[in-house]
């Protein structure tokens, strides 16, 4: 879509944030987990909550990054990202991601991992984790932990991510 706008989240957005996210999956646990991690002052980073809006500044779409660390390293994971109904398969997730990728390497990032659908995140620049040795604490399909070197000279560290305790991981 060319007619949206993609900003940082504000504190006016708590609820939009959470509607976008409960009217985009079946659960609230999604939503809950946003919650939880802008609860997490480890966690959440003022500024990579990136919020996507029609003309008529109606919100349609989430991308959130939060801080983990590949072993000892600071990293990003992206997640949750969601999308309204009535606005999927649209171009808005691609739009609201790419927002929240530049957000993070305009503050000098360096990684970003996400646990996602295989097809969907290389369109990123997201790679398989397991070709730098990056792992899980728990079983997951090594096609789905993907990593993204926000500087494509910077190769990531080999490491287990750790996630912020809201994920559960």
């Amino acid at each position: 879509m060319t007619h949206i706008r993609v900003r940082p989240e504000t504190a006016a957005d708590v609820a939009a944030v959470r509607a976008v996210e409960l009217s985009a999956f079946p659960t609230a646990a999604e939503a809950d987990l946003v919650t939880a991690l802008r609860a997490d002052p480890a966690g959440w980073i003022d500024g990579l909550s990136m919020l996507a809006l029609t003309p008529d500044e109606t919100p349609i779409g989430h991308a959130l990054l939060t801080r983990c660390h590949i072993g000892d390293v600071p990293a990003l994971a992206l997640a949750p990202c969601a999308v309204t109904p009535g606005y999927q398969r649209r171009g808005v997730g691609t739009t609201v991601i790419r927002a929240a990728l530049a957000a993070a390497g305009a503050r000098e990032e360096r990684f970003v991992v996400v646990l996602g659908h295989p097809e969907y995140y290389p369109r990123f620049g997201f790679e398989r984790a397991d070709r730098f040795g990056i792992e899980l604490s728990i079983p997951t399909p090594a096609e789905a932990l993907r990593v993204l070197s926000l500087d494509p000279a910077d190769v990531p560290p080999a490491g287990r991510v750790r996630y912020p305790t809201a994920f559960g991981i």
